[in-house]
């Protein structure tokens, strides 16, 4: 008789923990497509696979051939490497990520590959979803999958850039 008492109990307590869980979510003011300003771009934020991930890769450093070596490390990772080319502005920093609206979702990936080091540069009126990676003075290598996959769980899921809204799952 007492277990059945202990598993009633147990199972009030659990509908309770449902109940609160639901009327406490906090997911209800989320941005969407229908709320979304006019003229405002849809952000593609799914988080890609590298092989969905399409990228251009540029020197912005004096070091000859590095943008081949990275871009053929990409390659070893899966990574659909499209163009590979010297840039035509010196960079500092690690690396800089420029992408669209279709791109979010990829260069929040690719962040993760240089341990949330790489600046990005969101460009609401780019139509592709390649992102470029511009490779900087700062750069030395790209993360083991190890680092990648920790940066990944730092940096959270990908959220559309500002002057942009979520694309619904549905238009992908």
């Amino acid at each position: 008789m007492r277990a059945l008492v202990v598993v009633g109990l147990l199972a009030v307590v659990a509908l309770v923990f449902v109940v609160v869980a639901v009327v406490r979510d906090s997911q209800g003011g989320v941005a969407s497509a229908e709320s979304c300003p006019d003229g405002w771009p849809l952000a593609d934020v799914t988080l890609r696979e590298p092989k969905d991930v399409k990228v251009n890769v540029y020197n912005a450093t004096d070091e000859t051939g590095l943008a081949g070596t990275v871009a053929d490390d990409f390659r070893y990772r899966k990574f659909q490497v499209k163009k590979v080319d010297d840039a035509k502005k010196r960079v500092d920093d690690v690396a800089v990520l420029r992408f669209g609206p279709k791109g979010v979702g990829s260069a929040h990936l690719l962040r993760a590959y240089f341990l949330n080091n790489a600046k990005q540069e969101y460009d609401a009126k780019r139509k592709d979803d390649t992102v470029d990676v511009v490779l900087g003075n700062g750069f030395q290598q790209l993360a083991t999958t190890t680092e990648v996959n920790q940066s990944l769980g730092d940096l959270g899921s990908p959220e559309a850039p500002p002057g942009s809204c979520p694309m619904p799952v549905d238009d992908k």
